[in-house]
């Protein structure tokens, strides 16, 4: 239960990897990240100093968003968390998919590869890493993640789907003829690791990402044994996590040019994170979490990107207004 009279603290972490120098580089992930910073504060009344930025181009003692990094941002944000509170995770760069590490997959995915997303040292986070911090939020408070990035359908391992995957996009249309996706390949992950760590190439990549990382490396290769198979069952029904994915498990999410009509400004950007900020910014509050990505998804289509975002969440989260925000801006301790 919130203690009587006490104000709902609003958290965010937003972590934008552009990879630089790097034959994976992208462009509009940092501008993602300060363009949501600038929504937080002035649309939902985050207070500056609860938001944390981590991004690859800090090279002047900022924390960079490498696994550790990323992981321990988040673990600090839920142990700051109250019933009641508001959690928010926003995440631009590439994602990646990674077939099950005993060769089975675990239950109740059907045979598919997990999804992970990419820190700048490829400390892969996965979606098991997700529903375990989900599992850490206090009963009441809300942990919403935005992640434009490929393959985010399900990023929140065991989250119940309430907008789904449509068809498969065609290959040869807009978003894919003419724009760079935020996709790294299982093989380039792979590639990539087995460089660094002197474990042979032809390991899984949690072979590489143990070697390399350790006691910080995924949750899902540290105890591989509990997480290879052996499902703990689906997620509770007030469950915490509200996961808005910028396209479903078979896409990429699109990395726009600066000189795309698309462009915020003409800057470089994320589709899904353009499309979401000009839906807020369109729409008053309150809008659900449904409206929210259904609505991102009509911009989206407008603009000729074939790629389909996607809500995982409880049903009482799925009609719940974004970000707990209601006609007001409630301002944050």
């Amino acid at each position: 239960m919130e203690a009587a009279g006490a104000k709902k603290k609003m958290l965010a972490t937003l972590v934008g990897c552009n990879y630089a120098g790097t034959e994976y580089e992208l462009q509009g992930c940092i501008n993602d990240v300060h363009a949501m910073r600038a929504v937080l504060l002035d649309r939902f009344g985050f207070a500056p100093g609860d938001v944390t930025v981590l991004t690859d181009d800090d090279r002047g003692g900022g924390v960079l968003p490498t696994g550790a990094g990323v992981r321990r941002a988040l673990s600090d944000m839920v142990a700051r968390a109250a019933p009641g509170d508001v959690l928010f995770f926003h995440f631009s760069g590439h994602g990646t998919l990674v077939p099950p590490v005993s060769g089975r997959p675990r239950r109740g995915h059907g045979g598919r590869d997990d999804e992970a997303i990419v820190p700048c040292d490829f400390n892969l986070i996965t979606d098991v890493d997700f529903r375990e911090l989900v599992d850490r939020v206090p009963r009441g408070a809300t942990f919403t993640m935005v992640s434009d990035s490929c393959h985010s359908g399900g990023l929140i391992d065991q989250e119940k789907e309430q907008i789904v995957p449509t068809a498969a996009a065609d290959p040869d249309l807009h978003a894919h003829a003419i724009h760079a996706g935020r996709f790294l390949p299982y093989a380039a992950v792979l590639g990539h690791l087995s460089g660094a760590s002197g474990v042979g190439a032809s390991h899984h990549v949690a072979d590489h990402l143990l070697a390399l990382f350790g006691a910080d490396a995924s949750a899902k290769f540290l105890h591989r044994r509990n997480h290879d198979g052996n499902s703990s069952g689906a997620a509770r029904p007030d469950d915490a996590g509200i996961l808005l994915s910028g396209c479903q498990t078979d896409e990429t999410s699109v990395d726009v040019a600066g000189d795309d009509d698309a462009a915020i400004d003409s800057r470089a950007c994320g589709a899904f994170s353009a499309a979401l900020q000009a839906v807020l910014a369109a729409h008053p509050a309150p809008m659900s979490n449904r409206e929210v990505v259904r609505r991102a998804r009509e911009v989206l289509g407008e603009q000729g990107f074939q790629q389909h975002p996607c809500l995982y969440c409880s049903d009482a989260n799925a009609d719940a207004p974004f970000l707990g925000q209601q006609d007001t801006k409630a301002k944050s301790n």
